[in-house]
């Protein structure tokens, strides 16, 4: 497992990879305090720990900790594969890879060019030249996609455009030599080595045609006109294919499916195929078994109401699921026959992830995390029995702090629709007294609250106020209609959602309707500004990676996929649509004091929308701040610098005591109240 903890004294985050056994135990550390180490996963055939690290002193990031004889330092493996898919007796790997076609002539000119930075040299056809090239050092932009919120920007092409498709490769263990089975103008994806070893399924184009004329299809389609019907119709993108392990003979299609596959899955015989299927882009996933040999799959869930996310099919021949069930997750048993609906096995009131079976498939183990419960390693017998805790990082902080719980509770809002929600009681609550609220919106839209332990809703909820958050409609975890119902709406039934959970909660008699507060980040900070220009109602709003002007967002956001979707077009297609949901146009209402904080590298949501809000509301007199963060992007509240996530925890729980808890003291004088509290 990967172990990762704040290291203070040098505001930063490390990762180790740590190892427990099954059976109990204390968890041991098993690689270097002095390097980043993730992602660890052993080898089938269980002589080697393979892990991630950046590391000095070898070739690529994926070293190796030596299992069947005594080990030290790790290692790197050249003669074992360390990607792809093996079948069942470990001999061989498959993967893809893609073989660049270049230019002889082209790679031998000079290149006059080559000292630039890269964003500052000129990409392929571009008309300009520095004139310096020694001299010039800004950036040279002709593509659309040329930031991004994780890596910010991102240099252009360097040759002509070439499209490099992947191509499927095969490494025996035990030999260094990596050996190319396919030669094709389409892409292979997701490869699958059946268990025998006789097969590789793997996704393609639904006609093989190549990835250059798919890729050339959909730019042309990205510039037509909107069409809703063409983008809410099922279409056949991608389907499943067989070939030869060995390379030899054509690829079969196993099935015509409609729709987008994922998930792969073969069965212990190596007869069938599992599949995860998504008709259309709006419609439910669903579970889906099919002959390898051909035929029509079937549908194993029927029209139950949450979606797969992942898929294990056990030795034993149980196909195992895991899904979200509104906020909580669960692993389940499929109904091989499909006749029902699938049965839980290991659930309640968490969030489960990184499921993983041992090679018997009779061991399942799982990290999970609760309201009032840090994450933690799990194992159980795969029918879920003889559930046990193996790992205890968090007990010290446990031991510390008093978490506080939350009372799930559904209401109906408009047209009927169910809606889950929560309320977290403020720390040291005591009956016949009554407390500020503050409403949490997530982002997405299409995320979701959970039932797991979240660092926002307890610093609030220490500060001694109830947190209320909920899964308005838009959120995942309730189906595709569910998540889908909000397109080309924002702001309407979704916040008619989440204003009928703040009533329920206001008529409480313990919590001061006089004092309520509302946050949210991402859509969320769209939420919360668009909610200040439609009600007075909470006396302090707090908006993060805020989006105030949608044809503004089109144009300085990395993301622009999703308002064409979500608006039924571009700016210019459906700019009564742009212009309505945008919050700015309706900003002389807003007459709440808001917090706005952003951060410096957001290429998802970027400043200008945060500056545009805080100059319009200095202009009218209403109290803002704005808190800009250096260094920082889009994931600033999740895997930000340490001390900035705590400078931001600490500025909530400011900004909300001061104006729902009467905190007159200033900000200085409320941190020195907490250090003394603590």
């Amino acid at each position: 497992m990967t172990v990762t903890r704040a290291v203070e004294s040098a505001n930063r985050r490390h990762a180790e990879v740590w190892v427990v056994s099954t059976a109990g135990g204390e968890p041991q550390r098993w690689t270097s305090p002095s390097a980043e180490s993730s992602n660890p996963r052993w080898s089938p055939d269980g002589k080697y720990l393979f892990f991630t690290s950046p590391r000095q002193g070898g070739r690529g990031s994926t070293w190796a900790i030596r299992l069947d004889q005594p080990s030290g330092e790790a290692i790197q493996v050249a003669d074992y594969p360390t990607q792809g898919t093996m079948p069942r007796d470990g001999s061989f790997a498959v993967f893809t890879d893609s073989a660049a076609r270049r230019d002889s002539a082209a790679r031998r000119a000079p290149d006059p060019f080559a000292r630039m930075q890269a964003m500052a040299r000129p990409p392929h056809d571009a008309i300009t030249r520095p004139v310096e090239p020694a001299r010039f050092d800004g950036r040279h932009v002709v593509d659309m996609v040329y930031k991004n919120n994780n890596t910010g920007f991102v240099p252009g092409r360097r040759t002509a455009r070439s499209w490099r498709p992947a191509q499927l490769w095969r490494q025996q263990v035990g030999d260094t030599a990596k050996r190319q089975l396919t030669s094709t103008l389409y892409s292979h994806r997701q490869p699958v080595v059946s268990p025998d070893g006789k097969w590789i399924a793997f996704l393609a184009d639904a006609r093989l045609r190549p990835d250059s004329v798919v890729d050339l299809e959909r730019d042309s389609i990205a510039k037509l006109p909107y069409d809703r019907a063409r983008d809410d119709a099922e279409r056949n993108e991608v389907d499943v294919y067989v070939t030869a392990a060995d390379g030899s003979g054509a690829p079969r299609k196993v099935v015509e499916w409609m729709g987008a596959e994922s998930q792969l899955t073969w069965s212990p015989d190596s007869r069938q195929l599992a599949f995860i299927g998504r008709p259309a882009r709006t419609k439910s996933a669903r579970l889906y078994v099919v002959d390898a040999s051909g035929g029509t799959p079937r549908n194993l869930i029927g029209d139950w109401k949450y979606e797969p996310s992942t898929l294990e099919w056990l030795r034993g021949g149980e196909l195992h699921l895991t899904a979200e069930i509104g906020g909580r997750t669960a692993v389940l048993r499929a109904d091989p026959a499909g006749r029902a609906a699938p049965r839980e096995l290991v659930s309640g009131r968490r969030v489960i992830r990184g499921t993983s079976y041992d090679a018997a498939g009779r061991t399942l183990a799982f990290v999970a995390t609760s309201t009032t419960r840090p994450t933690e390693l799990y194992v159980a017998n795969a029918d879920g029995t003889g559930e046990r805790q193996v790992t205890r990082f968090n007990d010290e902080v446990n031991k510390d702090v008093v978490w506080s719980d939350a009372e799930r509770f559904t209401y109906t809002s408009v047209g009927g629709l169910e809606i889950e929600g929560w309320l977290m009681k403020p720390y040291g609550y005591q009956p016949g007294k009554k407390y500020p609220a503050v409403l949490y919106i997530h982002g997405g839209p299409h995320s979701a609250y959970n039932e797991g332990w979240f660092d926002e809703f307890q610093n609030l909820a220490a500060k001694g106020m109830f947190v209320l958050y909920t899964n308005p409609r838009g959120s995942s975890g309730y189906g595709a209609d569910f998540t889908y119902s909000t397109r080309g709406r924002w702001g309407l039934e979704d916040y008619d959602d989440l204003m009928k959970a703040v009533d329920i909660v206001a008529q409480r008699p313990d919590v001061d309707s006089l004092r309520l507060g509302a946050t949210g980040g991402s859509y969320g900070g769209f939420m919360t500004t668009w909610m200040a220009t439609r009600t007075n109602r909470f006396k302090a709003i707090q908006t993060d990676r805020t989006i105030t002007d949608w044809t503004y967002w089109y144009g300085a956001s990395d993301a622009q996929g999703l308002t064409e979707f979500e608006f039924f077009g571009k700016p210019w297609d459906n700019q009564a649509l742009y212009d309505t949901l945008s919050p700015i146009r309706y900003v002389n209402r807003v007459r709440t004091p808001m917090l706005i904080v952003q951060s410096e590298e957001d290429h998802r949501t970027p400043m200008g929308s945060a500056e545009l809000w805080f100059m319009a509301l200095k202009k009218q007199g209403v109290p803002v701040e704005l808190v800009r963060y250096p260094r920082s992007n889009h994931d600033l509240s999740r895997t930000g610098e340490p001390w900035l996530l705590v400078d931001r925890l600490g500025r909530l729980r400011q900004w909300f005591g001061f104006w729902l808890q009467d905190e007159r003291g200033g900000g200085e004088a409320v941190m020195a109240g907490e250090a003394r509290g603590r």
